[in-house]
């Protein structure tokens, strides 16, 4: 299971923080939707037909107990009782009030989860076998690999695509 460090608490609280004031601006008419539109996706949201789509990261796809708990709070709180987990093991929320997002955020970040680059051009969770880490047979233990911060840390999502860098910044 991946565990937070303060440089990762440190880049979601500002992520959460800088949505909230976005998601602000949109609901006033300060943003256009086509300015909203990059910014909601660096966050995991889609806005569909009916109502907005949130996808949460799971990293590894492995939740804490106190995880779980809180992504059945979400779902009771601001959707309608349940959500949805995708084939790449991360969470949609197909029900949530574009104004309480950023609070879904902050509930998230509460607990050291995040929707960052859940959706949109960017690199999504990456998932491996169920064993991995413990099978005799594997050859490598990827389970390191889709670590969201470490590495992933150079891949900041900016307006137009997600680069990644082999240099450290």
């Amino acid at each position: 299971m991946y565990r937070y460090d303060s440089f990762d608490r440190t880049i979601v609280a500002q992520r959460v923080a800088q949505f909230r004031d976005q998601t602000r601006r949109f609901l006033a008419g300060e943003l256009t939707e086509d300015e909203f539109r990059p910014l909601r996706l660096q966050n995991g949201l889609y806005l569909q037909k009916h109502a907005p789509m949130l996808r949460v990261a799971i990293p590894y796809g492995i939740l804490s107990s106190p995880q779980l708990r809180k992504l059945a709070h979400i779902a009771r709180r601001y959707d309608r009782g349940y959500g949805h987990f995708t084939t790449r093991q991360n969470l949609q929320y197909n029900w949530p009030q574009l104004e309480e997002v950023p609070d879904v955020l902050a509930e998230l970040a509460d607990v050291d989860m995040h929707a960052i680059q859940t959706s949109g051009n960017c690199i999504r969770n990456t998932t491996s076998d169920p064993f991995a880490g413990v099978a005799g047979d594997e050859i490598v233990d990827p389970r390191p690999c889709p670590n969201w911060s470490g590495n992933g840390r150079r891949c900041i999502r900016n307006s137009r695509s997600c680069r990644a860098s082999s240099r450290s910044r």
